[in-house]
């Protein structure tokens, strides 16, 4: 699925075509898209986002990855600055192999980490391979 798909108020019917892509997104149009990799690999779909509500900023996008029909599904914290819009193909790029989306660090739907956790963040912003926001937040 895609954001024009899930395009519920036309928000994007009448872009004004300065850019390859919407500037502004609804979130709720972003949940649902897929995530695909260099390699044209299908990594999952976004489940969630999260907010950084001290200053305003998207933290990760919540990738569901593997499984059948949410069942054994595995879910990742991918930090929002380690995605790409493919605004051609209307989905999310993360360089990482599906490989390395396996051993990534991740949970299930009925334990999520402490994604406030500067440990924690550290730790999953380094796997990724990106820096969290120089103000030393997540």
């Amino acid at each position: 699925m895609n954001y024009t798909e899930q395009d519920t108020y036309g928000m994007y019917k009448n872009r004004s075509g300065d850019g390859p892509g919407p500037r502004l997104m609804g979130a709720a149009t972003l949940t649902g898209n897929d995530v695909y990799n260099r390699q044209d690999e299908d990594l999952g779909d976004i489940k969630e986002f999260m907010l950084d509500m001290s200053n305003g900023r998207v933290a990760y996008a919540v990738l569901s990855f593997g499984g059948f029909l949410g069942m054994g599904e595995k879910l990742f914290a991918v930090p929002w600055s380690a995605l790409t819009l493919d605004t051609v193909n209307k989905r999310f790029v993360l360089d990482a192999s599906k490989e390395r989306l396996e051993s990534a660090p991740g949970f299930d739907k009925d334990n999520w980490p402490d994604m406030a956790d500067t440990t924690w963040a550290k730790e999953v912003h380094d796997y990724y391979g990106v820096t969290p926001f120089s103000d030393g937040r997540v």
